[in-house]
Protein backbone atom coordinates (compact mmCIF):
# COMPACT_ATOMS: atom_id res chain seq x y z
CA UNK A 1 0.00 0.00 0.00
CA UNK A 2 1.37 3.73 -0.96
CA UNK A 3 -0.06 5.84 1.72
CA UNK A 4 -0.40 9.64 1.93
CA UNK A 5 0.04 11.82 4.82
CA UNK A 6 -1.20 15.06 5.61
CA UNK A 7 1.23 17.87 5.94
CA UNK A 8 0.42 18.35 9.78
CA UNK A 9 1.12 14.52 10.01
CA UNK A 10 4.43 14.81 8.53
CA UNK A 11 5.93 17.68 10.11
CA UNK A 12 4.92 15.67 13.38
CA UNK A 13 6.30 12.63 12.32
CA UNK A 14 9.66 14.66 11.33
CA UNK A 15 9.88 16.55 13.90
CA UNK A 16 9.66 13.43 16.62
CA UNK A 17 12.73 11.95 15.01
CA UNK A 18 14.65 15.11 14.47
CA UNK A 19 14.79 15.20 18.62
CA UNK A 20 16.57 11.55 17.92
CA UNK A 21 19.05 12.14 15.25
CA UNK A 22 22.03 14.65 14.82
CA UNK A 23 21.27 18.22 13.74
CA UNK A 24 20.75 17.97 10.31
CA UNK A 25 20.76 14.49 9.54
CA UNK A 26 17.27 14.19 8.11
CA UNK A 27 17.61 17.01 5.34
CA UNK A 28 20.70 15.01 4.55
CA UNK A 29 18.90 11.83 4.21
CA UNK A 30 16.46 13.61 2.02
CA UNK A 31 18.96 15.49 -0.05
CA UNK A 32 21.23 12.35 -0.83
CA UNK A 33 18.17 10.40 -1.87
CA UNK A 34 17.20 13.55 -4.21
CA UNK A 35 20.45 13.58 -5.71
CA UNK A 36 20.96 9.76 -6.26
CA UNK A 37 17.30 10.09 -8.22
CA UNK A 38 18.56 13.19 -10.06
CA UNK A 39 22.03 10.93 -11.24
CA UNK A 40 19.93 8.38 -12.50
CA UNK A 41 17.77 10.55 -14.44
CA UNK A 42 20.51 12.40 -15.96
CA UNK A 43 22.21 8.57 -17.02
CA UNK A 44 26.24 10.48 -16.51
CA UNK A 45 26.34 13.06 -13.86
CA UNK A 46 29.78 14.47 -15.07
CA UNK A 47 29.82 17.24 -17.13
CA UNK A 48 25.89 17.73 -16.58
CA UNK A 49 24.64 20.95 -16.08
CA UNK A 50 21.79 21.63 -12.96
CA UNK A 51 19.75 24.28 -12.27
CA UNK A 52 18.79 24.48 -8.76
CA UNK A 53 15.36 26.98 -7.67
CA UNK A 54 15.99 27.75 -3.97
CA UNK A 55 13.01 29.29 -2.00
CA UNK A 56 13.30 29.92 1.75
CA UNK A 57 11.76 26.54 3.57
CA UNK A 58 13.03 22.96 3.76
CA UNK A 59 12.67 22.20 0.09
CA UNK A 60 15.23 24.74 -0.97
CA UNK A 61 17.45 23.54 1.53
CA UNK A 62 16.94 19.42 0.33
CA UNK A 63 18.08 21.27 -3.35
CA UNK A 64 21.10 22.91 -2.30
CA UNK A 65 22.28 20.15 -0.40
CA UNK A 66 21.50 17.50 -3.61
CA UNK A 67 23.26 20.04 -5.62
CA UNK A 68 26.49 20.15 -3.42
CA UNK A 69 26.16 16.28 -3.70
CA UNK A 70 25.93 16.72 -7.55
CA UNK A 71 28.19 19.27 -7.77
CA UNK A 72 31.46 16.84 -6.55
CA UNK A 73 29.93 14.37 -8.98
CA UNK A 74 31.20 16.42 -11.56
CA UNK A 75 27.81 18.43 -12.61
CA UNK A 76 27.63 21.89 -12.90
CA UNK A 77 25.63 23.29 -10.62
CA UNK A 78 23.51 26.88 -10.40
CA UNK A 79 21.43 28.25 -8.25
CA UNK A 80 18.91 30.93 -8.63
CA UNK A 81 17.31 31.93 -4.93
CA UNK A 82 14.00 33.46 -4.78
CA UNK A 83 14.05 33.91 -1.83
CA UNK A 84 16.32 36.59 0.68
CA UNK A 85 16.56 34.02 3.11
CA UNK A 86 17.96 30.24 2.06
CA UNK A 87 18.95 27.40 3.78
CA UNK A 88 22.36 29.20 4.84
CA UNK A 89 24.63 25.59 5.52
CA UNK A 90 22.82 24.31 2.23
CA UNK A 91 24.18 27.29 0.21
CA UNK A 92 27.41 27.00 1.72
CA UNK A 93 27.92 23.03 1.25
CA UNK A 94 26.88 24.06 -2.56
CA UNK A 95 29.55 26.71 -2.74
CA UNK A 96 32.08 24.57 -0.93
CA UNK A 97 31.56 21.80 -3.73
CA UNK A 98 31.61 24.20 -6.60
CA UNK A 99 28.25 25.32 -7.15
CA UNK A 100 27.46 29.02 -7.97
CA UNK A 101 24.68 31.33 -7.58
CA UNK A 102 23.48 33.36 -10.72
CA UNK A 103 21.95 36.80 -10.83
CA UNK A 104 18.55 36.66 -11.53
CA UNK A 105 16.86 35.61 -14.28
CA UNK A 106 18.60 36.86 -17.04
CA UNK A 107 21.50 34.63 -17.37
CA UNK A 108 19.12 31.26 -17.66
CA UNK A 109 17.85 32.11 -21.11
CA UNK A 110 20.59 30.11 -23.58
CA UNK A 111 22.27 28.20 -20.55
CA UNK A 112 21.39 24.69 -21.59
CA UNK A 113 20.28 22.95 -18.61
CA UNK A 114 20.13 19.47 -18.47
CA UNK A 115 17.62 19.56 -15.50
CA UNK A 116 15.96 22.10 -13.28
CA UNK A 117 15.26 20.77 -9.79
CA UNK A 118 12.39 22.75 -7.94
CA UNK A 119 12.98 23.95 -4.41
CA UNK A 120 10.90 26.96 -4.75
CA UNK A 121 7.98 25.86 -1.93
CA UNK A 122 8.04 23.52 0.86
CA UNK A 123 5.36 21.17 1.72
CA UNK A 124 3.75 24.26 3.85
CA UNK A 125 3.24 26.66 0.63
CA UNK A 126 0.14 27.69 -0.45
CA UNK A 127 -1.16 26.98 -3.90
CA UNK A 128 0.23 29.61 -7.07
CA UNK A 129 3.86 30.92 -7.88
CA UNK A 130 4.87 34.41 -7.20
CA UNK A 131 6.05 36.19 -10.28
CA UNK A 132 9.60 35.82 -9.92
CA UNK A 133 9.57 31.42 -9.68
CA UNK A 134 7.36 31.89 -12.93
CA UNK A 135 9.45 34.27 -14.94
CA UNK A 136 12.19 31.83 -13.75
CA UNK A 137 10.30 28.63 -14.80
CA UNK A 138 9.51 30.38 -18.66
CA UNK A 139 13.43 30.88 -18.81
CA UNK A 140 13.77 27.26 -18.51
CA UNK A 141 11.07 26.02 -20.53
CA UNK A 142 11.61 22.50 -21.91
CA UNK A 143 14.09 21.45 -19.58
CA UNK A 144 13.06 18.48 -17.48
CA UNK A 145 11.99 19.40 -13.97
CA UNK A 146 12.46 17.55 -10.39
CA UNK A 147 10.20 18.43 -8.07
CA UNK A 148 11.47 18.69 -4.60
CA UNK A 149 8.51 16.66 -2.48
CA UNK A 150 5.94 18.00 -4.08
CA UNK A 151 5.45 20.30 -7.59
CA UNK A 152 5.51 24.18 -6.43
CA UNK A 153 2.52 25.88 -6.25
CA UNK A 154 -0.28 23.07 -5.60
CA UNK A 155 -1.94 22.42 -2.61
CA UNK A 156 -0.52 19.82 -1.08
CA UNK A 157 -3.02 18.34 1.05
CA UNK A 158 -6.01 18.66 -1.51
CA UNK A 159 -4.32 18.16 -4.80
CA UNK A 160 -6.29 21.09 -5.87
CA UNK A 161 -4.54 24.04 -7.73
CA UNK A 162 -5.38 27.79 -7.98
CA UNK A 163 -2.87 29.66 -10.06
CA UNK A 164 0.64 28.96 -11.70
CA UNK A 165 2.58 25.96 -11.13
CA UNK A 166 5.30 23.82 -11.44
CA UNK A 167 4.54 20.96 -14.33
CA UNK A 168 7.14 18.19 -13.11
CA UNK A 169 9.06 15.07 -15.47
CA UNK A 170 9.81 13.39 -11.95
CA UNK A 171 8.84 14.30 -8.34
CA UNK A 172 10.97 12.97 -5.87
CA UNK A 173 8.91 13.27 -2.03
CA UNK A 174 10.78 11.81 1.39
CA UNK A 175 9.16 9.88 3.92
CA UNK A 176 5.73 9.19 2.77
CA UNK A 177 3.57 10.57 -0.11
CA UNK A 178 0.84 13.68 -0.46
CA UNK A 179 -2.35 14.13 -1.20
CA UNK A 180 -0.98 15.97 -4.16
CA UNK A 181 0.98 12.92 -5.62
CA UNK A 182 -2.87 10.95 -5.41
CA UNK A 183 -5.09 13.22 -6.23
CA UNK A 184 -5.33 15.35 -9.54
CA UNK A 185 -5.91 17.50 -10.91
CA UNK A 186 -2.07 18.11 -8.73
CA UNK A 187 -1.17 14.68 -9.54
CA UNK A 188 -1.38 15.35 -12.91
CA UNK A 189 1.42 18.08 -12.53
CA UNK A 190 4.30 15.39 -10.58
CA UNK A 191 5.09 12.97 -12.77
CA UNK A 192 6.19 9.66 -12.08
CA UNK A 193 6.50 9.76 -8.07
CA UNK A 194 9.63 8.83 -6.15
CA UNK A 195 9.55 7.84 -2.66
CA UNK A 196 12.80 8.20 -0.53
CA UNK A 197 12.31 6.84 3.04
CA UNK A 198 13.66 8.79 5.53
CA UNK A 199 12.10 6.29 8.92
CA UNK A 200 9.10 8.69 9.76
CA UNK A 201 7.13 6.68 12.13
CA UNK A 202 3.13 7.91 10.62
CA UNK A 203 0.13 6.94 11.92
CA UNK A 204 -2.74 5.51 9.61
CA UNK A 205 -3.27 7.05 6.08
CA UNK A 206 -7.03 8.08 5.53
CA UNK A 207 -5.61 8.21 1.74
CA UNK A 208 -4.15 5.56 -0.10
CA UNK A 209 -3.36 3.40 -3.37
CA UNK A 210 -3.25 0.08 -3.78
CA UNK A 211 -0.61 -1.76 -4.61
CA UNK A 212 -0.44 -5.62 -6.58
CA UNK A 213 0.10 -7.45 -3.61
CA UNK A 214 -2.85 -5.31 -1.72
CA UNK A 215 -5.05 -6.45 -4.90
CA UNK A 216 -3.81 -10.17 -4.54
CA UNK A 217 -4.80 -9.96 -0.33
CA UNK A 218 -8.14 -8.93 -1.47
CA UNK A 219 -9.07 -10.64 -4.57
CA UNK A 220 -12.02 -13.54 -3.65
CA UNK A 221 -10.26 -17.00 -4.52
CA UNK A 222 -12.48 -19.92 -4.27
CA UNK A 223 -13.03 -22.17 -1.56
CA UNK A 224 -11.04 -25.80 -2.32
CA UNK A 225 -14.96 -27.21 -1.69
CA UNK A 226 -16.62 -24.05 -3.31
CA UNK A 227 -19.30 -24.25 -6.06
CA UNK A 228 -21.27 -22.13 -8.12
CA UNK A 229 -23.22 -20.39 -5.73
CA UNK A 230 -21.01 -20.10 -2.64
CA UNK A 231 -18.53 -18.08 -4.77
CA UNK A 232 -21.56 -15.47 -5.09
CA UNK A 233 -23.96 -14.43 -7.76
CA UNK A 234 -24.41 -11.11 -9.68
CA UNK A 235 -27.12 -9.58 -11.33
CA UNK A 236 -27.14 -6.93 -13.78
CA UNK A 237 -30.04 -4.84 -14.40
CA UNK A 238 -28.67 -2.79 -17.41
CA UNK A 239 -29.42 -2.21 -20.85
CA UNK A 240 -32.59 -1.15 -23.03
CA UNK A 241 -33.85 -0.98 -26.43
CA UNK A 242 -31.98 2.23 -27.06
CA UNK A 243 -29.49 1.18 -25.28
CA UNK A 244 -28.33 -2.97 -25.44
CA UNK A 245 -24.91 -2.42 -26.17
CA UNK A 246 -24.46 -1.31 -22.14
CA UNK A 247 -26.14 -4.33 -20.51
CA UNK A 248 -23.54 -6.47 -22.58
CA UNK A 249 -20.80 -4.69 -21.71
CA UNK A 250 -22.19 -4.35 -17.87
CA UNK A 251 -22.68 -8.33 -17.89
CA UNK A 252 -18.95 -8.05 -19.60
CA UNK A 253 -17.21 -7.09 -16.75
CA UNK A 254 -19.34 -8.93 -14.61
CA UNK A 255 -18.49 -11.90 -16.09
CA UNK A 256 -15.19 -12.17 -15.98
CA UNK A 257 -14.81 -15.29 -13.42
CA UNK A 258 -14.75 -13.78 -10.30
CA UNK A 259 -17.97 -15.21 -9.50
CA UNK A 260 -20.04 -18.34 -9.77
CA UNK A 261 -22.90 -17.21 -11.81
CA UNK A 262 -24.45 -13.90 -13.70
CA UNK A 263 -27.87 -13.07 -14.16
CA UNK A 264 -29.58 -10.50 -16.73
CA UNK A 265 -33.12 -8.93 -16.32
CA UNK A 266 -34.40 -6.56 -18.16
CA UNK A 267 -35.73 -6.05 -21.54
CA UNK A 268 -35.97 -9.28 -23.00
CA UNK A 269 -34.78 -8.46 -26.57
CA UNK A 270 -31.78 -7.30 -24.50
CA UNK A 271 -31.65 -10.37 -23.01
CA UNK A 272 -31.25 -11.93 -25.79
CA UNK A 273 -28.64 -10.43 -27.21
CA UNK A 274 -26.95 -10.68 -23.45
CA UNK A 275 -27.11 -15.10 -23.54
CA UNK A 276 -25.90 -14.97 -27.30
CA UNK A 277 -22.66 -12.92 -26.04
CA UNK A 278 -22.51 -14.62 -23.01
CA UNK A 279 -24.20 -18.32 -23.00
CA UNK A 280 -23.31 -19.02 -19.38
CA UNK A 281 -25.53 -15.61 -18.23
CA UNK A 282 -29.19 -16.64 -16.63
CA UNK A 283 -32.31 -15.16 -15.96
CA UNK A 284 -34.03 -13.39 -12.60
CA UNK A 285 -33.04 -15.30 -9.07
CA UNK A 286 -31.59 -14.67 -6.01
CA UNK A 287 -28.03 -12.80 -6.05
CA UNK A 288 -25.74 -11.80 -3.42
CA UNK A 289 -25.44 -8.07 -5.42
CA UNK A 290 -26.79 -5.76 -8.01
CA UNK A 291 -25.35 -3.87 -10.74
CA UNK A 292 -28.09 -1.04 -11.80
CA UNK A 293 -28.16 1.40 -14.57
CA UNK A 294 -26.44 1.49 -17.30
CA UNK A 295 -27.92 2.28 -20.54
CA UNK A 296 -31.20 1.81 -18.06
CA UNK A 297 -32.84 5.45 -19.99
CA UNK A 298 -36.63 5.77 -17.96
CA UNK A 299 -36.62 2.58 -16.76
CA UNK A 300 -33.88 3.40 -14.58
CA UNK A 301 -35.39 4.45 -11.57
CA UNK A 302 -37.62 1.04 -11.22
CA UNK A 303 -35.18 -1.09 -11.90
CA UNK A 304 -33.33 0.60 -8.83
CA UNK A 305 -36.62 0.27 -7.00
CA UNK A 306 -36.11 -3.56 -7.44
CA UNK A 307 -32.95 -4.22 -6.61
CA UNK A 308 -32.88 -2.36 -3.44
CA UNK A 309 -35.93 -4.31 -2.64
CA UNK A 310 -33.75 -7.21 -2.42
CA UNK A 311 -31.67 -5.54 0.64
CA UNK A 312 -28.38 -6.61 -0.98
CA UNK A 313 -25.40 -4.88 -1.89
CA UNK A 314 -25.73 -2.49 -5.13
CA UNK A 315 -23.46 -1.01 -7.49
CA UNK A 316 -25.43 1.88 -9.09
CA UNK A 317 -24.00 3.49 -12.14
CA UNK A 318 -25.00 5.91 -14.91
CA UNK A 319 -28.89 6.66 -15.35
CA UNK A 320 -29.93 5.10 -12.27
CA UNK A 321 -27.81 7.79 -10.92
CA UNK A 322 -30.16 10.58 -11.51
CA UNK A 323 -32.52 8.32 -9.02
CA UNK A 324 -30.53 8.47 -6.04
CA UNK A 325 -32.39 11.34 -3.50
CA UNK A 326 -30.05 10.23 -0.48
CA UNK A 327 -29.01 7.04 1.67
CA UNK A 328 -30.39 3.37 -0.03
CA UNK A 329 -30.21 1.83 2.64
CA UNK A 330 -28.30 -1.12 1.86
CA UNK A 331 -24.37 -1.70 1.26
CA UNK A 332 -24.27 0.67 -1.58
CA UNK A 333 -21.29 1.93 -4.64
CA UNK A 334 -22.40 5.26 -6.14
CA UNK A 335 -20.18 5.12 -9.48
CA UNK A 336 -20.43 8.45 -10.79
CA UNK A 337 -18.14 10.55 -13.30
CA UNK A 338 -17.44 14.58 -12.44
CA UNK A 339 -20.54 15.41 -14.75
CA UNK A 340 -23.02 13.09 -13.31
CA UNK A 341 -21.37 13.58 -9.60
CA UNK A 342 -22.32 17.89 -10.23
CA UNK A 343 -25.99 17.21 -10.89
CA UNK A 344 -26.05 15.02 -8.30
CA UNK A 345 -24.97 17.43 -5.73
CA UNK A 346 -25.91 20.88 -7.81
CA UNK A 347 -22.78 21.92 -8.45
CA UNK A 348 -20.88 22.64 -11.78
CA UNK A 349 -18.99 20.19 -13.50
CA UNK A 350 -15.91 22.24 -13.64
CA UNK A 351 -16.05 22.41 -9.45
CA UNK A 352 -15.74 18.39 -9.36
CA UNK A 353 -12.94 17.91 -11.71
CA UNK A 354 -11.26 21.06 -9.22
CA UNK A 355 -11.92 19.34 -5.98
CA UNK A 356 -12.30 16.02 -6.76
CA UNK A 357 -11.10 14.73 -3.36
CA UNK A 358 -13.52 17.47 -1.69
CA UNK A 359 -16.65 16.34 -3.62
CA UNK A 360 -15.78 12.38 -3.27
CA UNK A 361 -15.63 12.62 0.43
CA UNK A 362 -18.50 15.39 0.36
CA UNK A 363 -20.90 12.51 -1.12
CA UNK A 364 -19.64 9.84 0.09
CA UNK A 365 -20.76 10.99 3.42
CA UNK A 366 -24.62 12.33 2.31
CA UNK A 367 -25.07 9.19 0.43
CA UNK A 368 -24.27 6.86 2.85
CA UNK A 369 -22.20 5.30 0.62
CA UNK A 370 -19.03 4.52 -0.92
CA UNK A 371 -18.45 6.95 -4.15
CA UNK A 372 -16.34 5.91 -7.03
CA UNK A 373 -15.64 9.13 -8.66
CA UNK A 374 -14.23 8.22 -12.16
CA UNK A 375 -11.16 10.39 -13.73
CA UNK A 376 -7.82 10.03 -14.86
CA UNK A 377 -6.94 9.30 -10.79
CA UNK A 378 -10.17 7.67 -9.77
CA UNK A 379 -11.10 8.31 -6.18
CA UNK A 380 -12.83 5.67 -4.02
CA UNK A 381 -13.78 7.09 -0.90
CA UNK A 382 -15.92 6.12 2.35
CA UNK A 383 -18.71 8.31 4.23
CA UNK A 384 -15.90 8.31 7.08
CA UNK A 385 -13.82 10.15 4.61
CA UNK A 386 -11.17 7.63 3.70
CA UNK A 387 -10.55 7.13 -0.01
CA UNK A 388 -8.03 5.11 -1.99
CA UNK A 389 -6.50 6.34 -5.65
CA UNK A 390 -6.23 4.63 -8.26
CA UNK A 391 -2.73 4.79 -10.23
CA UNK A 392 -3.28 2.29 -12.67
CA UNK A 393 -4.81 2.82 -16.42
CA UNK A 394 -4.25 4.49 -19.39
CA UNK A 395 -5.35 7.35 -21.23
CA UNK A 396 -6.85 4.72 -24.12
CA UNK A 397 -9.33 3.80 -21.04
CA UNK A 398 -11.02 6.93 -21.98
CA UNK A 399 -13.97 5.22 -24.46
CA UNK A 400 -17.27 4.69 -24.49
CA UNK A 401 -18.68 1.65 -21.96
CA UNK A 402 -15.59 1.10 -20.03
CA UNK A 403 -17.32 2.43 -17.24
CA UNK A 404 -20.08 -0.16 -18.25
CA UNK A 405 -17.66 -3.07 -17.54
CA UNK A 406 -16.37 -1.29 -14.52
CA UNK A 407 -19.83 -1.55 -12.72
CA UNK A 408 -20.09 -4.81 -13.84
CA UNK A 409 -16.68 -6.10 -12.40
CA UNK A 410 -17.37 -3.92 -9.61
CA UNK A 411 -20.85 -6.11 -8.67
CA UNK A 412 -18.82 -9.51 -9.18
CA UNK A 413 -16.65 -8.27 -6.43
CA UNK A 414 -19.25 -6.78 -4.01
CA UNK A 415 -21.25 -10.86 -4.96
CA UNK A 416 -17.80 -12.97 -4.24
CA UNK A 417 -18.06 -10.91 -0.11
CA UNK A 418 -15.80 -7.89 -0.33
CA UNK A 419 -17.09 -4.44 1.09
CA UNK A 420 -18.34 -1.98 -0.67
CA UNK A 421 -14.80 0.25 -0.41
CA UNK A 422 -12.40 -3.03 -1.32
CA UNK A 423 -14.89 -4.01 -4.00
CA UNK A 424 -14.85 -0.69 -5.79
CA UNK A 425 -11.36 -0.04 -5.49
CA UNK A 426 -9.94 -3.37 -6.40
CA UNK A 427 -12.66 -3.17 -9.23
CA UNK A 428 -10.94 0.06 -10.13
CA UNK A 429 -7.13 -1.15 -9.51
CA UNK A 430 -8.15 -4.32 -11.78
CA UNK A 431 -10.39 -2.07 -14.42
CA UNK A 432 -7.44 0.23 -14.65
CA UNK A 433 -4.93 -2.82 -14.87
CA UNK A 434 -6.59 -4.23 -17.15
CA UNK A 435 -7.05 -1.35 -19.69
CA UNK A 436 -3.22 -0.79 -19.60
CA UNK A 437 -2.83 -5.03 -20.73
CA UNK A 438 -5.28 -4.64 -23.35
CA UNK A 439 -4.21 -1.39 -24.99
CA UNK A 440 -0.80 -2.37 -25.51
CA UNK A 441 0.56 1.40 -25.90
CA UNK A 442 -2.52 2.06 -28.53
CA UNK A 443 -6.02 2.34 -28.83
CA UNK A 444 -8.88 -0.14 -27.08
CA UNK A 445 -12.48 -0.52 -26.82
CA UNK A 446 -14.21 -1.42 -23.76
CA UNK A 447 -14.32 -5.00 -24.80
CA UNK A 448 -11.19 -5.17 -24.50
CA UNK A 449 -10.86 -4.47 -20.93
CA UNK A 450 -13.27 -7.40 -19.93
CA UNK A 451 -11.40 -9.98 -21.73
CA UNK A 452 -8.35 -8.86 -20.12
CA UNK A 453 -9.43 -8.65 -16.88
CA UNK A 454 -8.56 -12.81 -16.16
CA UNK A 455 -4.87 -12.36 -16.98
CA UNK A 456 -4.90 -9.25 -15.16
CA UNK A 457 -6.02 -11.51 -11.97
CA UNK A 458 -4.00 -14.26 -12.84
CA UNK A 459 -0.85 -12.60 -12.77
CA UNK A 460 -1.29 -10.93 -9.20
CA UNK A 461 -2.53 -13.86 -7.98
CA UNK A 462 0.61 -15.57 -9.01
CA UNK A 463 2.75 -12.47 -7.27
Amino acid sequence: MRSAHTVEQVRAAEAALMARLPEGALMQRAATGLAHAVARLLGASYGARVLLLVGSGDNGGDALWAGAHLARRGCGVHALLLSRRVHAEGLAALRAAGGRVVDGVAPLAGADYDVVLDGVVGIGGRPGLRPEAVAALEAVRGVPVVAVDTPSGVDVDTGELDGAHVRADLTVTFGTLKAAHLVDPAAAACGPVHLVDLGLDLPPADLEALQPADVAALLPRPAPDAQKYTRGVVGVRAGSATYPGAALLSVAGAATGLVGMVRHVGDSAVTDRVREAHPEVVGPGRVQAWVVGSGGGEAAGEELRAALADGVPVVVDADALAHVEGPLGVPAVLTPHAGELAAMLGEERAAIEARPLHFARHAAAAYDAVVLLKGRHTLVATPAGRVRSTTTGTPWLATAGAGDVLGGLVGALLAAGLDPFDAASVGSWVHGAAATVAADGGPLVALDVARAVPGVVRACLAG
